[in-house]
């Protein structure tokens, strides 16, 4: 076990790179078993939650291997084993992506319960519902064991528009009989790469970055090589440290389309962003003050499906807020338990109602002392850690393993701004 120390009230400044999309690479890596010859993936994010689908690769059979810093080269051939293994799909929810490309290849897929975040019920009744309108039929004894005679295209609309779940009704639809067509599919930028993968390797899919997609099958799909895009959740992370610190923070290799929703977001905050064609700069000394609605009315922050605001950012959201002058409502529609670690920012002097699951109302600006803090998600460990190197004094985070999984050497990259920040044992 490990923790954080940080010493909070240093403006961090300079230059960092946005790391590859985590939620981007997972369900490319579990693509790579519809590949019949080698992969390259690259500007692969080196956290535990991909290290983890890369096991789960090896296991099933695949040659998988790092070659390089953020690089993995996957060659599946050799997969013939279809029961995923129950210790490493504890360890992460995208354990259940390797469903899809596993019924397409196999007609049989052996999914134990995945793990993952606990920030409310996460459904996998999407996943399901979509195979089986492709012809799969499942029993649950222990673990989801799926199965197919054939897979056939047909016409579906998803009861929510679920990422993981989009995913792998494109995976499995792939390789499919005749044409697919998913309506209310999510179209986050992860799926779009996702979708621009699958096209490089022989894949057909039209309405890419739309909410109704037509897929229509092919007998295999080939190799290649594919960059994974930038994660625009860490991008917004940095951009927000860096504003509440009062730094003056560039961060490189950023794709501006996803941050779409994003911008005008945290404007409402007084944050404003700089974004140029492959960078997002933060300018110092921003005064950072709530915009009213009309008429001085509190406004509301809410996530969303995509183009909404990301809800993997609310609680990065709630820290900004608790540093900006006026009060805001942010809402969180998708998860009940996403908001549950604002106590601890009250612990450190937040003045935060939370009024249900969903919702809390900040009022600003209010200074933070630094506290003995346990990160509980991996959004919510990274705002632990916002608030920490604004607060004043000494704050220290336990489980940061949950950290971890979602920022690639967060302390090393924070230091290399001027945070200070020390990783200790437990």
């Amino acid at each position: 076990m490990q923790s954080f120390v940080i010493q909070g009230g240093r403006p961090l400044s300079g230059t960092i790179r946005a790391s590859g999309n985590k939620n981007g690479a997972l369900p490319i890596l579990a693509a790579t078993v519809l590949a019949s010859d080698a992969v390259t993936l690259s500007n692969l994010p080196r956290i535990r939650d991909v290290e983890v689908m890369v096991e789960l690769l090896v296991d099933l059979g695949a040659d998988a291997s790092w070659t390089g810093p953020n690089e993995v080269r996957v060659d599946s051939s050799g997969v013939s084993k279809t029961e995923l293994d129950p210790d490493l799909c504890r360890e992460i929810r995208a354990s259940f992506l390797l469903a899809g490309p596993l019924l397409a290849r196999f007609g049989r897929a052996v999914v134990p319960p995945p793990g993952g975040d606990v920030i409310g019920r996460r459904r996998l009744d999407t996943h399901i519902h979509a195979f089986a309108e492709l012809g799969v039929t499942m029993e649950i004894n222990g673990a989801y064991d799926l199965r197919a005679e054939k897979l056939v295209g047909k016409r579906m609309y998803l009861d929510e528009a679920s990422v993981m779940g989009t995913e792998n009704a494109i995976m499995a639809a792939v390789l499919a009989e005749g044409e697919t067509i998913v309506g209310h599919a999510a179209c986050e930028p992860h799926i779009q790469d996702l979708c621009r993968f699958l096209v490089s390797i022989g894949a057909q899919i039209d309405g890419i970055g739309s909410n109704v997609l037509r897929i229509q099958g092919v007998d295999r799909l080939g190799g290649g090589s594919h960059r994974i895009g930038p994660e625009h959740i860490e991008v917004a992370s940095f951009a927000v440290l860096a504003a509440v610190t009062g730094g003056d923070l560039t961060i490189e290799e950023v794709e501006p389309d996803d941050l779409i929703a994003i911008v005008p977001a945290f404007r409402k905050l007084g944050i404003e962003f700089e974004v140029g064609p492959s960078t997002l700069r933060v300018r110092p000394g921003q005064k950072l003050a709530v915009v009213d609605d009309l008429g001085g009315q509190i406004p509301k922050l809410e996530s969303g499906i995509w183009p909404a605001f990301p809800a993997d950012l609310t609680s990065i959201a709630v820290v900004a807020a608790t540093q900006s002058t006026g009060t805001v409502l942010v809402f969180e529609k998708m998860f009940e338990s996403r908001l549950f670690f604002v106590d601890k920012l009250v612990s450190m002097g937040a003045r935060i109602i939370l009024c249900d699951p969903h919702r809390a109302v900040i009022t600003g600006p209010a200074k933070l002392f630094g506290q003995r803090l346990e990160s509980p998600d991996i959004r919510a460990g990274m705002a632990m850690v916002i608030a920490s190197l604004c607060a004043e004094g000494q704050s220290s985070i336990g489980n940061i393993r949950q950290i971890d999984r979602g920022y690639e050497r967060i302390d090393e990259r924070l230091r290399a701004l001027g945070a200070d920040i020390v990783r200790e044992e437990l």
